[in-house]
């Protein structure tokens, strides 16, 4: 264990001190963009967030090389809860300014303890059970995502006149020497990312590009936007990424009081960012685990996301989740191990606490290359090339996910997969029952059943029966089915009754222990056309549990 331990730390030293030090600078602008999505003027809040997030996950979480930090997927459902909050606040005899923001450090206890829960009652194994077009789906939606995310750092054109017409757009776009330089040094990034990998791997091409296109510009002095430039557009002239260690928050438990007629708000959002931050956390873990070819535990990782939340809450972070663009970053410069987690964290805190005049003069543009080829890396290009050799259930079930990730919410985009996915497979299953119908000599109709018997193969299964027609004596062998659910053994219950009713014997065959005793405790009379002397090995029940994690 503790050589496990070790190698996790030590073992791939350099590849996770550079990993961790390339991952730490694309996280700032993200934390600081995504701090101004939910509506948090403080851009420290969601630096404190990834700082936080990155190193309790980094160091307890179910997936080492994953990083996590405040994402976008969490701020917009923050955006709601902080506006309340403030309006309340801004409403009291005695205002409290940025009550919101204090009404999110509580909610994220909340989270916390959802999250936790989850890991403990070890929910995080039912990640398995997402589809693969989901996968896919996921992926492909986030990739378009990150992407539509990078194009709003570039020198806004949308003031030209894009889409009105008689006007100069393209003449001012051309003219427009701020967005050709960014998209110059944009392009000179990721043409260094794709190229330098081909002729050393020994520093992370990412870390190699952002230091190139930032020498360059500070050298040439070019006005091009950088990540002070980018903070301070956002939150004011004076604003600067210099800050302090993360405080303590007591103030919070003064200011429980104020929820008062908004609890209903506040356990909404708690629940709806704990379900958000677990399922982008675990697909991003199922994610990692693809590109590694490695496993990691799902139920760790609610516990550490979890404790990361309530550590936040009590600290002043905006808390957060899994991060896949990071983690992409992470894993293609080399980062393997649980240090590139904890240094992409410490350098974070680093940069607020001693190097913010130094980060604030690297270009957008070098962070957007790097988050360009992240999109290009992440994206399932191989779901063109399925389109024709898979089922179009699957392909609808790809592109819908895609769809509602971009337009609406990660969380929702997945449950509505997996809803769809379910409804297929139950469709297709609830087709596949048969009866094969023969007669024995003593003039006994034996139906000998194949396919599985729920609730959506109960009327099918019915249609198979003619109880008014058939001979005096019926003999229904399971031995080629199952009986999933209680819909199937009512349905059975129910059939067995209409033959009864005609004054007919009826003999059940191959039933399971299980089923025989659900129908028994309905109606112990069952136990007289129940044949329990056949053994047959190959029967079992299918209500098999996944097997439980390490």
């Amino acid at each position: 264990m503790m050589g496990k331990i070790f190698n996790n730390f030590i073992g791939n030293l350099k590849n996770d001190l550079l990993s961790g030090l390339t991952v730490a600078l694309a996280l700032v602008p993200e934390a600081i963009a995504f701090a101004f999505v939910a509506g948090i003027k403080d851009p420290m809040v969601g630096l404190y967030g990834a700082f936080m997030m990155g190193l309790i996950t980094s160091l307890f979480g179910g997936r080492p090389g994953m990083i996590s930090g405040a994402t976008g997927a969490m701020a917009v459902v923050m955006v709601h809860l902080i506006a309340v909050g403030n309006e309340v606040g801004d409403g009291l005899t005695q205002p409290i300014e940025n009550l919101g923001l204090q009404w999110l450090f509580i909610t994220l206890l909340l989270v916390g303890v959802i999250q936790m829960s989850a890991g403990l009652f070890k929910l995080g194994k039912f990640v398995r059970l997402i589809p693969h077009p989901v996968m896919m789906g996921f992926v492909n939606g986030l990739a378009i995502v990150i992407f539509l995310a990078q194009l709003g750092l570039f020198p806004s054109i949308s003031e030209m006149g894009m889409f009105e017409e008689n006007t100069t757009f393209w003449s001012d776009l051309f003219s427009n020497g701020e967005f050709w330089i960014m998209l110059f040094f944009v392009l000179l990034t990721m043409a260094i990312m794709f190229f330098l990998p081909k002729l050393t791997k020994v520093v992370p091409s990412a870390l190699v590009a952002i230091v190139v296109v930032a020498g360059i510009t500070i050298f040439l002095g070019l006005d091009t936007e950088t990540v002070g430039s980018f903070l301070r557009k956002g939150a004011g002239e004076e604003a600067t990424l210099q800050g302090s260690l993360p405080s303590f928050q007591y103030q919070i438990f003064s200011l429980i009081d104020t929820m008062k007629g908004n609890w209903s708000l506040i356990l909404g959002s708690a629940v709806t960012l704990a379900a958000v931050g677990l399922i982008e956390s675990l697909m991003t873990l199922n994610l990692v685990d693809d590109l590694t070819d490695t496993r990691g535990s799902g139920n760790r990782e609610c516990l550490a996301q979890g404790a990361a939340n309530m550590v936040n809450g009590l600290f002043g972070g905006m808390g957060g989740c899994a991060m896949i663009g990071q983690s992409i970053i992470n894993v293609n410069s080399g980062g393997r191990g649980r240090l590139s987690g904890v240094v992409a964290a410490v350098a974070l805190l680093m940069f607020i606490l001693f190097g913010a005049p130094v980060i604030e003069r690297i270009p957008i543009a070098a962070l957007v290359g790097v988050m360009f080829m992240v999109v290009i890396g992440t994206f399932a290009w191989s779901s063109f090339r399925i389109i024709n050799k898979v089922p179009l259930s699957d392909i609808i079930v790809l592109i819908t996910v895609s769809a509602i990730t971009v337009i609406a919410d990660l969380a929702i985009a997945v449950v509505v997969g997996v809803v769809m996915s379910a409804l297929v497979f139950a469709w297709n299953s609830a087709k596949r029952i048969r009866a094969r119908k023969s007669l024995k000599e003593d003039g006994t109709k034996v139906y000998e059943i194949w396919g599985p018997l729920f609730f959506g193969s109960v009327t099918a299964f019915n249609s198979k029966f003619d109880p008014k027609n058939d001979p005096d004596q019926i003999e229904i062998d399971f031995i080629e089915s199952r009986v999933q659910d209680h819909s199937g053994v009512e349905a059975l219950r129910n059939l067995a009754n209409k033959y009864l009713d005609q004054n007919k014997k009826i003999k059940l065959t191959h039933l399971s222990p299980e089923c025989q005793g659900l129908l028994l405790r309905r109606n112990p009379e069952f136990a007289s056309i129940i044949e329990t002397s056949v053994e047959d090995p190959r029967y079992h029940i299918a209500t098999d549990l996944l097997d439980a994690e390490v």
